[in-house]
């Protein structure tokens, strides 16, 4: 186990299919570190093929945190995947091994390293009244509603993000107050970045469109249909987030026999492109002190 000299946290983020998880797992296996999840998707259980989650052989070879603990019914938010990463990087620390935080997910990232929005918490009985209300509202009526009863919050948001938007609303239901309001003041970062490694890996973009393309003919192999088919038979709110994952309501249109698999696979390889492009863009604008790297230069950052 290498812990001398290594710094006090290794983050390793970037855009999906960027090849995160196998490098975090080779400096897991070169420090005896542990793989804290910072990926919003792969917080839940019901769909390690689709979310690319670590398999078993890989989580066999290194301890892993945070990965498929969650319900797909639960409405998992920033703030408790930041009070679990607390418990996380303490247990990492009484253990004496390295935290090796590893994810997709930006705003993780940004909450880890900058602090959270002091934002209240919306009361159970808040939030499931009012997603009960929108459950069969469209987005872009929920914004109109959101606009004329918050227009500050409605301008900051897509008309096609529903879950931003309740969220919106949940806390304007709350609090009587517009979520910008608590959107300035934020509580003191979980991680200081000055004394850790953070990464934001960087492919070439080409190679990254094929890697995408490629791993979801993978996952079809290995089982995604069954995975979606699943998941619909719950008949979960459309809104909540795992609900969103990427190729998640195409391969359920398939199974609806709305379309057909390979336009399903295309519009899903699409989605994904598309996010990795925001990735790339909130990565840019948002994760101050990260250093952009490929996969080499990256594990010789870390290892350093």
């Amino acid at each position: 186990m290498k812990t001398q000299g290594l710094p006090s946290a290794i983050l390793i983020a970037g855009p999906t299919a960027s090849g995160k998880s196998a490098l975090a797992l080779r400096l897991a296996l070169a420090t005896g570190g542990v793989l804290i999840n910072a990926d919003s998707m792969q917080v839940y259980r019901d769909l390690r093929i689709i979310t690319a989650r670590p398999g078993v052989a890989e989580e066999a070879k290194a301890p892993h945190r945070l990965f498929g603990e969650v319900d797909a019914a639960v409405n998992y938010s920033v703030a408790l995947w930041l009070e679990a990463a607390r418990g996380a990087l303490g247990a990492a620390k009484r253990e004496g091994r390295p935290p090796i935080f590893v994810g997709g997910t930006g705003l993780y990232f940004k909450a880890l390293t900058q602090g959270l929005s002091g934002i209240p918490t919306v009361p159970d009985e808040v939030r499931a009244e009012l997603r009960s209300r929108a459950a069969s509202v469209p987005a872009a009526e929920l914004h109109a509603e959101l606009a004329r009863r918050d227009p500050l919050m409605a301008a900051r948001l897509r008309p096609s993000d529903p879950q931003r938007i309740l969220r919106a609303l949940e806390v304007l239901e709350a609090t009587g107050k517009s979520l910008a309001a608590f959107q300035g003041a934020r509580m003191p970062p979980l991680l200081d970045i000055a004394g850790a490694q953070a990464i934001f890996l960087n492919p070439e973009r080409d190679e990254l469109k094929r890697r995408i393309n490629a791993r979801f003919d993978a996952m079809l192999e290995a089982g995604a249909l069954a995975e979606a088919e699943a998941l619909r038979r719950r008949n979960l709110d459309p809104a909540l987030p795992l609900m969103r994952a990427h190729g998640l309501r195409h391969l359920i249109a398939h199974l609806r026999d709305e379309i057909s698999l390979s336009e399903a696979a295309e519009l899903a390889k699409r989605d994904t492109r598309t996010y990795a492009r925001r990735q790339f863009t909130f990565a840019r604008h948002q994760l101050a002190g990260f250093a952009w790297a490929d996969e080499a230069e990256a594990e010789a950052l870390a290892l350093a």
